[in-house]
């Protein structure tokens, strides 16, 4: 039994940030049955594994949200469940009535998640993943000083976006009310900004960026050129400082104000010493003595250094849940083929 087992929840998801937000739970033994319209959800069109990825352990059941049978039929569900979540426009959620407001009739208790680009009351703008990430700051933060404004290669506000969705969802289930939950692409970007933001609002300091993405405090925090590929060292103390330095055969530096003052010098010192062994050798080096870095791998050797975290779930490889619980071993079942949830009811 997983720690969610006896919760069942409904998503009227699109793409990906609902969809992850309830693989998650449905990983951790939640009942989810996905709400498809007809002819399916639209991420079904852009292939069978990117749908598995995002929708593996659910259900499906099709209805036509716009028509009275299909609201009625939806709130004959939403009396037997705890939550729904969708991602949609504001204005698409409320015309379907997938808010608190429309189906506390049905169930008083249910708790209504809406992840939207801007907030319920946000309007209508159009919210993609980059887009938001643009307007937000995070893409003119990233990327060298001397470059263009650089986004990453994943989906990070969506991904981002849905795990803060399941929490909302999970909080106001655990509150034992029901109620309207409201979560943002935009208000989770901003709110991933913590210290940078914080650095803005309280000390006016600019976010700026350093080559190979280095960090604006802790020196040296960044990707190195060595011998053979790059690799990632995050020096955050002095005492990895000084295990360092011994190591590489540095001097000076001890503290970090220090390096933080000295940045270019620190740098540079590092940089050549860096540039006599390759990644993967200063990586074996350096983990002995517990040092924070890494050689940049590629997703292919990433996925094959960490087999233990690929599952079988139907004819798919996907990368498994990532929260672990004690006791409990996920059931990772394939994507449900579309409406299979009443075929099942109607049969039983």
């Amino acid at each position: 039994m997983g720690p969610l087992a006896g919760i069942r929840i409904l998503e009227v998801g699109v793409m990906l940030a609902g969809p992850y937000a309830t693989m998650m739970l449905a990983d951790l033994g939640a009942e989810v049955i996905k709400v498809e319209p007809p002819g399916g959800e639209i991420s079904r069109q852009v292939g069978a594994s990117y749908f598995a990825s995002l929708n593996r352990n659910k259900r499906s059941v099709c209805l036509d949200l716009a028509s009275d049978d299909g609201r009625r039929r939806l709130g004959e569900l939403v009396t037997e469940s705890h939550a729904l979540l969708v991602n949609m426009k504001p204005s698409v959620i409320r015309k379907l009535g997938l808010t608190y407001e429309a189906l506390s009739e049905f169930n008083p208790k249910i708790v209504c998640v809406a992840l939207t680009g801007y907030g319920l009351d946000g309007g209508d703008d159009p919210a993609f993943d980059y887009v938001v990430q643009a307007a937000t700051g995070v893409a003119a933060m990233t990327g060298d000083p001397d470059g263009p404004p650089t986004l990453p290669g994943y989906s990070s506000a969506d991904n981002s976006t849905g795990l803060t969705a399941a929490l909302g969802l999970l909080a106001q289930i655990v509150s034992g009310r029901g109620g309207q939950v409201d979560v943002s692409l935009r208000d989770v970007m901003l709110s991933q900004l913590n210290y940078r933001a914080s650095a803005y609002l309280n000390d006016g300091v600019v976010p700026r960026r350093h080559p190979h993405g280095a960090h604006s405090y802790y020196v040296p925090a960044q990707l190195f050129p060595t011998k053979d590929g790059y690799l990632a060292l995050f020096i955050t103390h002095d005492g990895f400082w000084r295990s360092f330095a011994q190591e590489a055969g540095l001097g000076g530096f001890g503290l970090m104000a220090e390096r933080s003052a000295r940045r270019d010098e620190v740098l540079a010192l590092v940089t050549v010493v860096l540039a006599t062994d390759t990644a993967v050798g200063w990586q074996e080096r350096l983990a002995p003595l517990g040092i924070p870095a890494a050689a940049v791998r590629s997703l292919p050797e990433a996925l094959e250094a960490t087999p233990d975290a690929v599952v079988t779930a139907g004819d798919f490889r996907l990368v498994g849940g990532s929260v672990k619980v004690a006791g409990y071993e996920p059931e990772y079942r394939a994507a449900p083929e579309l409406d299979e949830y009443s075929a099942q009811s109607q049969s039983s």
